[in-house]
């Protein structure tokens, strides 16, 4: 951006939002943008979770952080999926990996194949076919392989980390490539009279800060986008209903599992995410459903060890701004929205808006075009990971709570129920071009909650019946033979320490030449077979 007339970059807010962003502006962008970010240490940041999805491996990677400095400074355990109990059915319980379940065969995803062969006995349960699901399982946790025609390569891998601990990494990080941290309150925001965009940000010691684009990283509240700016909120509540939550850290009784625990209880969810030196637990749940003080009971009643911090209660609204981007304020991270934690995609969503945000970066103040198009690709992002949250709960047997009736009868939005209807007839799960949750994910959540299609693809028969039982066999024993050759959780944790903080992150130089980075989505997808 050589002839660029935006020069000025001040960010609002800092937690986990305003640090990634000053992160990665401060790398990524041109050196003549001066970055600034003002926040206020009297002012609480709010961590809405530890766990996350793959996509982060990617981001520290384009900032060139080492990822076991990264690890040590965030006390992080590797995550090879999420594990969901009493959702479908009390008692019941599946993963929903970073991975695929086996391969297409002539073209026929695996998931009918599977499901034909079940019927008619001659397939074991699903999740044997999934590499990432039978290694957590067995607490064992490696990297993925580069051989696409290997099992190896089947899956991906995320981080469970301590939020508060990555901002702080991420600030050091800023600092140390440019950015200026404000220690400020802001008590008025100046607009102007031409155009109606934000012209400066006054801060409580008398300082102005004056800017050409402003980022909002100032949480549910959204000083800038919504205060000040009147960008809309979108309430999203009647589909998922939970507003409220409460976190509490434990100690940890057992070796950390290389996954999330996700268990649905009377009026909603606990989590519970493995750190290397805690476990983070919390309870998400509707306040029209039980009261905040059966919530907290139910909790603490709950944890696998003895609690080491104070309850922290949280409010909060599904739902989206109108517009994320608004005249000269771009709002990331809880400003633009919220969508509870149950599949990890709260940071995700920063990163995806950051990355987004710096490919469509004005260098004029008419910013107009940029806008539509990242509030286009906003609405996208969001209302595609809506779907696959209210799919968690809508698609349920329980009728056992009056929480769980309304989930089970609620009205879905056109673009799942569409969804829902042709896989119900057809098995098909319709693709999406652009979006977070590839078909493998879809497969987990559906089938894990046994809700299962009225027929398959009818192109089945035109395989012979052997091949195809041969072939699954050499899935599952694949399977089973790689797992069994895997490290231990806790053994690729030991392999963190005297880490060279120097060194970028590199995957082919920490693990060795054939190890690999895994693609962008969840996991490879192997060669196509025949049968």
């Amino acid at each position: 951006m050589p002839n660029s007339n935006i020069k000025k970059v001040v960010i609002l807010g800092g937690g986990t939002a305003g640090w990634m962003t000053a992160a990665a502006f401060a790398k990524l962008l041109p050196k003549n943008i001066k970055v600034t970010l003002v926040e206020s240490e009297q002012i609480g940041t709010v961590g809405v979770g530890e766990a996350t999805i793959p996509h982060l491996r990617y981001f520290n990677q384009r900032l060139g952080i080492n990822e076991k400095a990264f690890m040590q400074a965030t006390n992080a355990t590797y995550k090879l999926g999420i594990e969901f109990s009493n959702w479908g059915q009390q008692s019941d319980r599946y993963i929903h990996p970073f991975g695929d379940y086996g391969h297409s065969i002539n073209g026929i995803a695996f998931h009918h194949i599977w499901l034909s062969q079940f019927r008619a006995g001659n397939a074991k349960p699903l999740d044997d076919y999934s590499l990432p699901v039978v290694a957590c399982m067995a607490g064992k946790f490696d990297f993925p392989l580069a051989d696409n025609n290997h099992v190896g390569s089947t899956f991906s891998y995320a981080y469970h980390i301590d939020a508060s601990a990555y901002a702080k990494f991420l600030r050091n990080f800023s600092e140390g490539h440019g950015v200026r941290r404000k220690e400020a309150r802001i008590v008025d925001v100046i607009l102007r009279a031409s155009d109606g965009n934000i012209s400066e940000l006054i801060c409580d010691d008398g300082e102005r800060l004056n800017g050409d684009l402003f980022i909002d990283c100032s949480g549910f509240k959204g000083m800038l986008i919504e205060q000040v700016l009147k960008a809309g909120f979108e309430d999203w509540s009647h589909w998922l209903p939970c507003n409220r939550a409460v976190a509490v850290a434990s100690s940890a009784s057992e070796a950390p599992l290389p996954y999330t625990k996700a268990i649905a209880r009377d009026a909603g969810w606990q989590w519970r995410i493995p750190l290397q030196h805690r476990t983070g637990n919390g309870h998400v749940f509707c306040d029209s459903f039980v009261n905040t003080d059966h919530a907290l009971n139910t909790l603490l009643n709950n944890l696998d060890g003895d609690v080491l911090s104070q309850p922290n209660h949280l409010r909060f609204q599904a739902g989206q701004r109108k517009q994320a981007w608004k005249a000269n304020c771009v709002a990331i991270g809880l400003s633009s929205g919220f969508l509870e934690p149950l599949e990890s995609t709260s940071i995700y969503l920063i990163q995806a808006n950051i990355m987004k945000l710096l490919e469509l970066f004005p260098h004029k103040p008419d910013m107009q075009i940029q806008r539509c198009e990242f509030n286009r690709y906003f609405d996208n992002e969001m209302s595609r990971i809506r779907d696959f949250l209210i799919l968690h709960y809508n698609a349920t047997h329980r009728e056992d709570t009056e929480f769980w009736r309304y989930c089970k009868n609620m009205v879905l939005p056109d673009t799942l129920q569409e969804r829902l209807d042709l896989y119900k007839q057809t098995g098909h799960i319709m693709p999406y071009n652009h979006g977070l949750f590839l078909s493998p994910s879809w497969v987990a959540v559906l089938m894990g909650q046994r809700i299962y299609p009225n027929s398959v693809d009818p192109r089945i028969a035109n395989l012979h019946p052997q091949k195809i039982v041969d072939m699954m066999n050499v899935i599952e024993r694949e399977v089973a033979d790689f797992t069994k050759l895997m490290p231990t959780h806790s053994q690729a944790l030991a392999g963190l320490s005297n880490v060279d903080k120097r060194v970028s992150l590199d995957s082919a130089s920490l693990y060795g030449a054939n190890s690999t980075r895994g693609s962008y989505k969840y996991g490879n997808k192997r060669s196509e077979h025949t049968a």
